[in-house]
């Protein structure tokens, strides 16, 4: 992956510059990121950032369909799921690809996931900034696309999610969010923007209004929520005395809505047709199983961070599924070690980051997230005592 500079980078890597770097993340608002953040970031070719550049143009074909609210309801499975007041776009696009190498030896992105719902957006020029503090990474790379710059890109986050509505009426809103994986994040998107995080059982409602009470303890009203609940956890959580209902009929903003968190999901992967794409179907439209069953993945449709994802699937886990309404059979994407670390190989997931501010003719992408991995899947349970893996992002050619 760009050979000549992750051979430079590799040859000056210190242990002592990779705490340096993790120190001035922690120091940056004097909070240690609550998940691995890798060694590298990932040095992207010429190639693989136009492969990715065009799988995102293919997929976002399907996301500006006009009868997408029609074809994605059934991910709405549930009446009481339905919240008021949906706007006509996702405001969030992720998609995420594992790089793969083609016929001829070259990388490939190939869909895992698609999601309208934001992720680490402020993290992630955080960690970029950093890496460039660090160590020798060539000005002429950078992580944002369509040109754009640090500053740039922290407005346009800044006009999406505030706009011209004064900060202190603008919440980001999560469960225990000190407690979550991410609140570096959190903690960035707050200071940078001038918002408070504020906890979803400290959220009051009055009619249908919903406050906050600041440091001084006033009543503030919401009128803008940059929501980053996850309802799979909500669910999981019946002991939040929570004032509030997402269904409820409430007189705020939602950035972005959260029904686009169910409508664009592993819901949309069996509409999605193009060679990036892995094979994918609802379980229940099957008429029969691959016999090349090896090669897929079991996913429910409805789970978060990789819960009950069956990666070596059998007829027999297939059988036991009562309901397979809630499930999809994905053909497996093959990773490829495209990383050259220290010891073995390391393969990568790039996360495509986009946004779709009100006025514009569809979402793009503004830059990335990478998670580095030496294990059967990407995520931390695979990686554990196991160095350059973690959190990263993708470097690219200006």
């Amino acid at each position: 992956m760009i050979p000549s500079i992750r051979a430079q980078y590799n040859q000056t890597f210190t242990q002592e510059k990779y705490q340096a770097f993790l120190d001035g993340l922690t120091a940056q608002y004097n909070k240690k990121p609550l998940f691995r953040v890798a060694e590298t970031p990932l040095f992207i070719p010429k190639i693989l950032k136009e492969r990715l550049l065009e799988a995102c143009d293919l997929i976002n074909e399907v996301v500006l369909r006009p009868d997408i609210k029609s074809f994605t309801q059934g991910a709405l499975y549930d009446e009481s799921l339905i919240v008021p007041n949906e706007d006509e776009h996702t405001t969030f696009l992720q998609m995420d690809f594992g790089v793969c190498l083609d016929e001829n030896g070259d990388p490939i992105p190939m869909l895992i996931e698609i999601q309208g719902f934001p992720s680490v957006y402020f993290f992630q020029y955080m960690v970029s900034e950093a890496f460039k503090n660090h160590f020798e990474i060539p000005e002429n790379l950078t992580c944002f696309f369509n040109d754009i710059t640090v500053d740039q890109y922290k407005k346009m986050m800044g006009d999406i999610i505030v706009g011209d509505t004064d900060p202190k009426h603008v919440i980001l809103l999560e469960i225990e969010p000190e407690k979550q994986t991410t609140y570096i994040d959190m903690l960035s998107t707050s200071v940078e923007l001038g918002i408070p995080v504020v906890c979803i059982t400290d959220v009051i409602k009055e009619g249908d209004q919903l406050f906050y009470k600041d440091d001084s303890g006033d009543l503030v009203r919401v009128l803008k929520i940059y929501n980053r609940v996850i309802f799979d956890e909500l669910d999981q959580r019946p002991d939040l005395d929570i004032a509030f209902k997402f269904t409820d009929n409430l007189d705020v903003e939602w950035i972005g809505h959260p029904n686009w968190f169910y409508r664009i999901s592993k819901y949309m992967l069996p509409y999605l047709k193009n060679k990036y794409v892995p094979d994918t179907y609802f379980l229940h439209e099957l008429e029969s199983l691959p016999q090349d069953l090896e090669n897929y993945v079991l996913k429910p449709l409805f789970s978060f961070a990789g819960a009950g994802v069956i990666i070596d699937v059998t007829k027999e886990d297939i059988d036991k599924i009562e309901d397979k309404t809630n499930f999809i059979l994905q053909k497996k994407v093959k990773y490829e070690p495209i990383i050259k670390s220290p010891n073995e190989p390391v393969k990568a997931e790039i996360r495509m980051l986009m946004m779709w501010p009100k006025g514009a003719p569809k979402a793009f992408v503004v830059t990335n997230l990478v998670r580095l991995s030496k294990g059967k899947m990407i995520g931390v349970k695979y990686n554990k005592d196991k160095d350059w893996v973690g959190g990263s992002v993708g470097f690219f050619e200006k």
